[in-house]
């Protein structure tokens, strides 16, 4: 499972990039973290706002920090 942080490096998106590292951590899943900094990348997500995360090439959320329990659910939903 490959999960996609997406942001300018800014606080929010270092406690998204957290929050998805703990939710891994938690679940024991197969998961690999990428942070995606680059503007023009972001961009090709469609996304208006970041922080963002992408999992398994699908937005899940944008414009906030997502919870722990939050990402768990996504994580679940793509098993």
């Amino acid at each position: 499972m490959e999960i996609k942080i997406l942001g300018t490096g800014c606080s929010n998106c270092k406690k998204l990039e957290a929050n998805a590292k703990e939710a891994i951590k938690e679940l024991n899943a197969d998961a690999k973290i990428t942070k995606v900094e680059d503007i023009k990348e972001i961009m090709k997500y469609g996304i208006m706002r970041t922080p963002a995360i992408v999992i398994n090439e699908k937005v899940k959320m944008f414009g906030k920090v997502c919870t722990v329990d939050e990402i768990k659910k996504y994580i679940n939903d793509e098993k």
